[in-house]
Parts: structure tokens; sequence; C-alpha cells
């Protein structure tokens, strides 16, 4: 149950298996593909239905992980969804070439892209990919009138240089889909994880955000005409 992936109530399905690297991960145990458990489209659809009737102001959400590493799965997933008259959404880095996308796209009604950072070596750092993919993804969403939420991870001292939040906001409000801006707080809720797996956490002393950072953040959004709640 989730309630803060897509609006109302969301049954979340976490996926393994994603491309990424990135330094404040709370979900490290779904890097690997080969983690995880088996299930099959119809188990899964099957424990969907069982909460249907919770879930008719909310919907589903296909998070991970990359649900696009498993691209006819998470197809099938959200096409099913869409059978019981649920609404979807996508949780995604955009690290996809877009055809692999377009048929989870074509089952999806909202996308949460994840934009780490627009200095492309910074995304780089925090990342350890590139950064074109999901500005391209974004672009394509934007193409064929995808409704999307930007999700924006804020992170002292690393994500939080003036000259990378503006280029973001700035790059986001070209786009005539986008919703809102989610700018997100860093955490370390993941950490154990990462010590868990015998992960080396390189943001174990990094602090979160200030509300007055947050407060600045969301500012230079909204600046841009974005809604940021």
């Amino acid at each position: 149950m989730g309630t803060v992936d897509g609006p109302g109530i969301r049954f979340v399905v976490f996926t393994q298996g994603c491309p990424l690297r990135c330094l404040y991960c709370h979900n490290p145990d779904c890097r690997s593909i080969y983690g995880g458990r088996e299930v099959t489209v119809a188990e899964v659809l099957g424990e969907i239905s069982k909460y249907r009737s919770y879930l008719k102001d909310g919907g589903v959400t296909v998070s991970g992980g990359e649900p696009l590493m498993q691209p006819e799965f998470t197809a099938a997933i959200l096409q099913g969804c869409h059978a019981l008259g649920l609404h979807t959404a996508l949780d995604t880095s955009g690290y996809c070439p877009v055809p692999v996308a377009a048929a989870v796209l074509a089952h999806t009604d909202l996308v949460l892209l994840d934009i780490k950072s627009y200095d492309p070596e910074l995304y780089q750092r925090v990342t350890h990919v590139s950064l074109e993919p999901t500005l391209e993804m974004a672009r394509h969403l934007d193409r064929i009138g995808k409704p999307t939420w930007i999700r924006f991870v804020l992170v002292p001292g690393l994500t939080d240089p003036r000259h990378n939040i503006e280029g973001l906001a700035d790059f986001v409000a070209t786009l005539k889909n986008v919703e809102r801006v989610e700018v997100l707080p860093f955490h370390k809720m993941g950490e154990y994880k990462w010590e868990r797996l015998g992960l080396e956490y390189l943001l174990k002393d990094t602090p979160e955000p200030s509300p007055e950072l947050v407060a600045a953040t969301k500012a230079i959004f909204r600046d841009r005409g974005l809604f940021t709640p």
C-alpha cells in the first residue's frame, strides 16, 4: 500500500533490477535482476484484485528497481489493471530506449519520472549513467501528451547546487504534459539495507535538507509556473 506514489491509495508493485547505481538509493536490494522472487502476471493481478474496492480512487503503481528493465511483464500488469478498471502509474528513471518503453506507456495513465539532476556531470556522479536517455524520455512523454509528475531528490551537498536546480526547472518548464514537480527531501531510511548487503553507503554523513532549503528549491520551480505540492 502506498499513498505517495501517484494519486489516492495505491497498490505498489516493486520490480527487480535497475541499471542505475544512485548514491542515495533506498532500494539497493532491487538493483540486481537476479534478486527477488519470480511471480507470474496472473499472480500479481490476482493479488491486486483482492484490494480492488480500496483502489477505486487510487490505482496501481509499478516501481522498482526499474520497471522498464522488464517491459513485457510491466506492460502486461498495467494492461491487466486497466481491465480491472484501475488507474495505472509507472515510476521510472526513464533510462530506457523510447521504443522499448512504448508498449508500457500504452497502458500507463501517469508517469512518475525521476530526474536525479540536470547537470550531466553531476547526474553521472549521482547515478553512474548518462542523463540524456532520461531527457529524451521526458521529451517523448511531452510529445505524446502523457500526464507526468517529475520527481527530484534534494540532497544537501550533492544535488542542491542552484545551477543544477535552475537547469532542471528551466527544462521541465518547456514540457506541457507535466502536472507537478515533487521535491523529495533526502532521507536515510534505506541505509540499513546497504549495511545488510555489505555495500558502502557514501552518504552516511549527509544531513537531511532543512525546511528552508526545501522551500527555496520549490520556489525555483514555482517561479517557472510549475506546481509543487
